[in-house]
């Protein structure tokens, strides 16, 4: 069974998917792909455990005390290119970002091939079901420029603004 809850944040309402003990997805209202990875009925629960930590690690990222990825068990649903380019993304410190063609050469090092296209690195971050928690809202382009996000640009600046990234918008 998959459960859901919902988040009311300063960049819109969150529903947050699980099963089990497992956050599998995390959407702002009105993202693109919004539970795109979920294929069957989810059912209200916001007393899970899962839920309640979730909410927290929410509350101390608005509130600027910068949690970190790994205190939420996640299982987003993906492809393997996916989850590789995923995990790289957890590892974007907070205030900082990275872009895509910097991840594109990690994922083909991972891979074991000579390139890997940006554009594909942008296809599996657009995808990302855990928005916020893994933080695809710090890749950037390759010449500084604030690229596509999922959730909307407005909300890409808000979260960059918050985590007081020193790019300039």
């Amino acid at each position: 069974m998959l459960y859901k809850s919902t988040y009311n944040s300063p960049v819109g309402k969150i529903t947050m998917a699980s099963e089990s003990e497992n956050l599998i997805g995390l959407w702002i209202e009105g993202q693109k792909y919004f539970l795109s990875s979920i294929k069957s009925e989810l059912k209200e629960q916001p007393d899970l455990e899962i839920f309640i930590k979730t909410t927290n690690w929410l509350d101390r990222y608005f509130q600027n005390k910068k949690p970190e990825t790994s205190e939420i068990p996640l299982a987003p649903r993906g492809t393997e290119f996916q989850k590789a380019v995923w995990e790289i993304l957890c590892k974007i410190p907070y205030g900082q970002t990275t872009t895509y063609g910097k991840i594109a050469q990690q994922i083909a090092k991972q891979f074991g091939k000579e390139k890997m296209s940006a554009q594909a690195v942008g296809g599996a971050v657009g995808h990302n079901p855990v928005s916020i928690i893994i933080p695809c809202h710090r890749v950037i382009g390759s010449n500084g420029n604030l690229t596509g996000y999922a959730g909307g640009l407005d909300k890409k600046i808000k979260l960059l603004e918050l985590e007081k990234n020193h790019l300039c918008f």
